[in-house]
């Protein structure tokens, strides 16, 4: 048994790690100011505070008085488009933010498992599957901000002797994901489809991304902070799928066929991100487990039931 601390606990990602945790008997204190996620998404076995990551002073209050064993740092500002329009904002949660849970834990002994990003962080020129070792190019505000906490995380983890891990994360979903704004088309496609109301294409469906299932991505989490030692590690399937093949498949599982509405790319957006996840493998035995056609037919089985 632990005492870990979840960083953005009552997000998506976040509640899922949280969960994992509790059911192999931690105790868990999970820190959200509640910007993007939802309380009702805090396990009720868990402890929560309502904390802004930006704010240091009650960050180390509340992390000095729990004395965690391990931090588990997903708490971010992860629209692309958000970082686009507000690049101090981004940074300011997403830097400076990752740096006062980097020192926070650091005073207490406890390493930090970081939630960065795979596609945002390699950008467009990356060879695919995408190693650790290729130096990113990241295209939007976003995945600077994300590279700069690794760059804290890791240095960190050389100056003060501390197991801290990087996990660059593919493009995730399940149930829980957010469908409102722009991250998260898994569920932004499944209300759509449920409403019967044409979700937008955008790029003409071509561009492809890896997707892996938030029950797997937890599972990496655990592995991480089990581990007993630094690194960077990129989880995904080492599978692409399109959005027009997403479609394809979410239009299935709805019994649908509607016709999107085609839009262009955003500014920052990819055009192709797949992850190599043969390090995760060697060095921690993780694993996707979940394939992606039966990840998204029982996603789309869950929001379909939050219907009734």
């Amino acid at each position: 048994m632990a005492k870990a601390i979840v960083t953005g606990g009552a997000g998506f990602i976040g509640s899922h790690v949280a969960d994992t945790l509790l059911a192999r008997g931690d105790e868990v204190l999970v820190l959200d100011d509640l910007s993007s996620g939802r309380e009702e998404l805090v396990p009720a076995a868990a402890t929560f505070e309502r904390i802004d990551i930006v704010d240091d002073r009650p960050l180390e209050r509340v992390i000095a008085a729990f004395e965690p064993d391990l931090v588990c740092h997903l708490a971010a500002q992860a629209s692309v488009t958000v970082s686009v329009e507000r690049p101090q904002y981004d940074c300011s949660v997403n830097v400076i933010g990752t740096l006062n849970v980097c020192e926070a834990a650091r005073r207490h002994g406890a390493p930090v498992v970081f939630a960065s990003t795979g596609g945002a962080l390699y950008g467009d020129d990356a060879p695919l599957p995408t190693p650790e070792s290729f130096d990113p190019e990241p295209l939007s505000p976003y995945g600077a901000s994300k590279r700069a906490g690794e760059a804290y995380v890791a240095t960190w983890a050389r100056l003060h002797g501390a197991p801290n891990v990087v996990l660059r994360l593919g493009n995730v979903y399940g149930p829980r994901q957010n469908p409102h704004g722009e991250a998260g088309v898994v569920a932004i496609f499944s209300e759509k489809l449920l409403a019967e109301e044409p979700p937008a294409l955008r790029g003409d469906g071509a561009p492809t991304r890896d997707y892996v299932h938030v029950s797997d991505v937890a599972k990496a989490f655990l592995l991480a902070a089990d581990g007993g030692k630094s690194g960077v590690y990129n989880v995904g399937t080492g599978v692409t799928t399109s959005t027009a093949r997403l479609l394809e498949i979410l239009q299935d599982a709805a019994g649908t066929s509607l016709s999107p509405r085609r839009e262009p790319l955003q500014a920052g957006e990819l055009r192709a991100s797949r992850l190599d996840a043969s390090r995760i493998d060697r060095d921690l035995g993780w694993r996707s487990t979940v394939d992606v056609e039966t990840g998204l037919r029982e996603t789309f089985e869950w929001y379909a039931g939050r219907r009734g």
